[in-house]
C-alpha cells in the first residue's frame, strides 16, 4: 500500500489544457507513471475521447471502485469536444469527486470562463496544467534540450534550422530531433549542414516572416517564402504588406523628426513588435513608400479585375523590393 502521503498529494481531477501537443502528453505519462507505482493501471484505468464520450459513461467510469489499488485513473482526451450535456455530467460530478479517482482531462483549447475549466480549477492552483506553446524564439533553445534527451547535442544553428524547415509543432520537432540522434554519428555536435542535409521541409512559411523579408527589401527572401506559403493567398498578403508599409510611413517620418522612440507609443504597438520598424524605414525613402502604397492600390484593382492574382501580386513585389 501506499504512503497516504503519496495518495493525498494527488488531486481528484486535473485539466491539461493547451495547444503544445507534446507539452499535454508529457504532462499524462508523468501522471500515468505516477499512478502506475501506486498499483496496476491495466487494471484501474479507462480513457475516453471527447468527440464520441457520454457525460454518464465518463462519471460511472470515475464511481467504479479500484481493483487492488488506491486510486485509478479515468483519461478524457479533446475534453473540450464534449457536448454541453456531457460536459455538464462532469461538472456535477467535480461538485464531489469519487476520492479514489484521478479524472485527467486533456484539451487543446478550453476557455477559463466555461463551467468545466471553473469546475477543475476550483480543486486547486496545481490542478489546471498549463501547455500553452513556447513562442517561436524560445523553440530552438527547447529543440537542443530535446536533443541532450535523446544523447546529442545541437548547435545553435542547426536547432534554429529545424525550427525553420519543420515548424512550431513540438511532437514533430522531438520525432525530427530523434531521427537525427539515430543517424548522427560521433561526438561532434550536430551541425547546421548536417540539418540540411538531413532535414526535409514541412513547415509552411508564416506570412509574417514574408512580411519582414518584404520590409527588409530583401528579395531573395521573398522569392524563397513566396514558393513555401501554399495556403496563403495573395490578397492576404498585399494586404498584410500594406499595412506594413502604412506602419513603415509613420516610422520614417517619425525618424526624419528624431523621434525614433515614439514608434511604438503612435502605432500602438508593443516595443516588441515594431523594434525593426526603424531599421526598415530607413530602407525606404518616403517618395518609395508612397509609391509602394499606389503600386499596392493598383495591384489590388487589377487582382479583382481578372488579372492573375499571383502573378500580379509577385509584379508589384519585383517594383518595391529591389534586386541587390
Amino acid at each position: 500500500m501506499p504512503t497516504p502521503q503519496k495518495q493525498e498529494s494527488l488531486l481528484p481531477v486535473y485539466l491539461v489544457v493547451g495547444e503544445d501537443a507534446l507539452k499535454r502528453s508529457t504532462v499524462m505519462k508523468r501522471l500515468r507513471a505516477r499512478l502506475s507505482a501506486l498499483g496496476d493501471l491495466s487494471f484501474n484505468s479507462d480513457e475516453f475521447n471527447g468527440e464520441a464520450a457520454t457525460g454518464a459513461d465518463v462519471v460511472s467510469a470515475c464511481n467504479t471502485v479500484p481493483f487492488a489499488s488506491p486510486l485509478r485513473l479515468v483519461a478524457v482526451r479533446n475534453a473540450e469536444k464534449l457536448k454541453k450535456p456531457d460536459a455538464e455530467a462532469l461538472v456535477a460530478y467535480l461538485e464531489s469527486p469519487s476520492p479514489t479517482t484521478v479524472l485527467a482531462l486533456e484539451a487543446e483549447k478550453l476557455a477559463k470562463n466555461t463551467r468545466l475549466y471553473k469546475a477543475a480549477a476550483k480543486h486547486g492552483k496545481s490542478a489546471v496544467i498549463d501547455c500553452a506553446p513556447l513562442k517561436r524564439y524560445e523553440l530552438p533553445k527547447t529543440v537542443r534540450s530535446m536533443a541532450v534527451g535523446h544523447g546529442v547535442t545541437l548547435t545553435e544553428g542547426a536547432a534554429a534550422k529545424i525550427v525553420e524547415l519543420v515548424g512550431e509543432d513540438t511532437v514533430h520537432l522531438d520525432n525530427e530531433v530523434r531521427k537525427i540522434a539515430l543517424a548522427h554519428r560521433g561526438a561532434d555536435p550536430v551541425n547546421e549542414h548536417e540539418i540540411v542535409a538531413l532535414v526535409s521541409r514541412t513547415a509552411e512559411v508564416k506570412p509574417w516572416e514574408f512580411v519582414d523579408a518584404f520590409s527588409a527589401r530583401d528579395l531573395q527572401k521573398c522569392l524563397l517564402y513566396l514558393g513555401r506559403m501554399k495556403s496563403t493567398s495573395p490578397h492576404a498578403l498585399i494586404a498584410k504588406c500594406t499595412s506594413r508599409l502604412r506602419e513603415l510611413v509613420c516610422a520614417r517620418a517619425l525618424c526624419d523628426r528624431g523621434a525614433q522612440g515614439a514608434i511604438a507609443a503612435t502605432l500602438k504597438m508593443p516595443d516588441w513588435q515594431c523594434k525593426n520598424h526603424a531599421r526598415w524605414a530607413r530602407g525606404f525613402t518616403a517618395e518609395e513608400l508612397r509609391r509602394a502604397l499606389v503600386g499596392a492600390r493598383d495591384t489590388e484593382r487589377a487582382m479583382k479585375s481578372g488579372s492573375d492574382p499571383d502573378v500580379a501580386f509577385l509584379d508589384w513585389v519585383l517594383a518595391v523590393v529591389p534586386r541587390r
